[in-house]
């Protein structure tokens, strides 16, 4: 068995690394949503028009994206938000630029919330998952009776609704999909294998899931 051992103690190193760099970058995700979530707290959203001070000549409000599309010149408002105000994204690799210091401090945030939802261990975060899984179907909830009450949300549904079997050709949708069954599922991440030892050796695991 020691052969056994010290091959599973390699797994587990590597589910540590891989752990590690998807912690790093997610919370990366979680600050820009963080950064996006504290600009809408304003009377009029700073990606909805051209009148703000990082805007460039070729912003445009255009009504549809074939627009944007004909004309390559042209960006729309919330490109221009994400790419100049938010990244605030250099003009190439040898231009380094500035630190982004909303960025930063919502990163920052992002970490401390991390910290405190482990900071005891597993009897934290089993608390903060009571609301990290519910608190996404309250939102998803409150976004859909918002979406359905705006102009055209109609055409949205039915175009959401007809399938295009002709995708189905695709391999790249293939791949999209198992990539993301895989990722969330967590296979050979590691998480879901620590979280699961905290379990009783009997433990019903199919009335769990």
């Amino acid at each position: 068995m020691p052969n056994v051992y010290s091959t599973g103690t390699g797994i587990g190193y590597g589910m540590v690394v891989v752990s590690g760099l998807v912690c790093i970058y997610y919370n990366v995700i979680i600050a820009w949503t963080l950064h996006f979530l504290f600009s809408s707290f304003t009377s009029e959203l700073p990606w909805a028009s051209c009148n703000n001070p990082w805007n460039t000549d070729n912003c445009t409000m255009a009504a549809n994206h074939s627009a944007l599309e004909e004309n390559a010149t042209r960006i729309s408002p919330t490109q221009e938000y994400w790419n100049i105000r938010v990244l605030g994204i250099s003009s190439g690799i040898d231009e380094t630029g500035g630190i982004q210091w909303e960025l930063a401090l919502c990163l920052l945030g992002a970490w401390v919330v991390v910290f405190f939802c482990l900071i005891k261990g597993v009897k934290s975060s089993g608390k903060v998952v009571y609301f990290t899984a519910t608190f996404p179907y309250i939102m998803l909830i409150v976004l859909f009776l918002r979406g359905v009450t705006l102009e055209g949300a109609g055409k949205g549904l039915l175009y959401y609704l007809t399938p295009d079997f002709s995708r189905l050709g695709d391999s790249q949708v293939w791949y999209d999909a198992a990539s993301q069954i895989f990722y969330s599922l967590g296979i050979a991440f590691g998480g879901t294998q620590v979280m699961a030892s905290y379990n009783k050796f009997h433990n019903n695991t199919h009335r769990d899931s």
